[in-house]
């Protein structure tokens, strides 16, 4: 029998999930889980590099993202889902490869660079927020991870982690393996904003909002500020709401695009049609999640026996990273 690969995917516990958590990450994992040996984890360390002024919130956010995770469709007869903070051996094997690690690799990382100029309203010149690229490659390493399923701005945190296993490898010995990504179709989702979609920026639509709230959302989208007439016509290459359409109705993109170009349909219309395709598609997913906001125990159930389970491979890596570096 062969042994399926591991694959292994973090996610931040700062609220509950949004449109970019799915199509940039979720689908992915939801549809692969069955092919390989599943590591889901919540980041909660990683979320105190930005969160560490308001940590309560933290411990809650993290059962709100387990609850849509489950409610998605990951499946933890087959999937270890467990809590970051209850591997004692991550920030152990972090602090390895930090020795490692030359201060110039984190400080060139285009995403740390992004979010100094994005989050103006947090002081995160701290060197927990810097070295967020290390302990991701710990999270990573700890149970040398096969696939990563990332995000486009993801990409150059795991060029780093692969970077770091081998240097670690040439100074040790080979034992990381490097680990290769898994790359959604759907890599930007764009916000109501036309950034990014993010909580921290404040332009998500989220996954258990309802459909008065998307629909809201969706209104204040800027499309072609060209359009004065409803007949005038539309440019949906510049217009973030049908970056939406590219996603929720692929096959009919092309009938859309030229709708739009002919001046056949006003802005608004089309954005509360879409608006009603993506309330439509998150349906069953809002069921799921009312059963498991009513069953919480079962939910810290499934985080206690991931944690059980990924324990005892850590613990594994630990002991063979110490005897490498002559400490065991």
């Amino acid at each position: 029998m062969v042994e399926k690969k591991i694959m292994l995917t973090g996610f931040r516990p700062t609220g509950k999930l949004h449109l970019g958590h799915l199509h940039g990450n979720i689908v992915n994992m939801v549809k692969y889980q069955h092919n390989y040996d599943n590591y889901f984890f919540l980041v909660d360390w990683h979320a105190l590099s930005t969160e560490y002024q308001n940590p309560l919130n933290i411990k809650n956010n993290l059962i709100e993202c387990a609850i849509d995770l489950l409610a998605l469709g990951i499946d933890p007869g087959i999937t270890h889902l467990y809590r970051q903070s209850d591997i004692a051996e991550i920030p152990e094997l972090t602090l390895y490869l930090s020795m490692i690690t030359p201060l110039s690799w984190l400080e060139r990382c285009p995403t740390y660079k992004e979010q100094v100029k994005e989050l103006k309203t947090k002081d995160i010149s701290t060197l927990g927020f810097l070295s967020y690229p290390v302990l991701m490659a710990a999270d990573i390493l700890i149970i040398n991870a096969d696939i990563v399923p990332v995000g486009e701005d993801q990409l150059p945190h795991l060029e780093l982690t692969r970077e770091i296993a081998r240097r670690f490898n040439g100074l040790y010995g080979d034992y990381f393996k490097e680990p290769k990504e898994l790359l959604s179709k759907s890599t930007r989702v764009v916000g109501t904003d036309g950034r990014k979609m993010s909580k921290s920026y404040g332009n998500a639509i989220f996954l258990s909002d309802d459909y008065k709230t998307i629909k809201t959302k969706i209104r204040q989208m800027i499309t072609d500020p060209s359009r004065i007439k409803i007949t005038d016509p539309g440019h949906p290459e510049i217009c973030n709401v049908f970056s939406f359409y590219k996603i929720y109705l692929k096959n009919k993109t092309d009938e859309i695009e030229n709708r739009c170009r002919d001046g056949r349909i006003g802005c608004i219309k089309c954005k509360d049609e879409i608006a009603g395709v993506i309330y439509d598609s998150l349906k069953e997913f809002q069921e799921k999640r009312k059963i498991l906001e009513s069953d919480t125990g079962y939910v810290r159930n499934v985080l206690s026996a991931g944690k059980d389970y990924v324990r005892n491979v850590s613990s594994a890596t630990i002991k063979i990273v110490r005897e490498k570096l002559g400490i065991e």
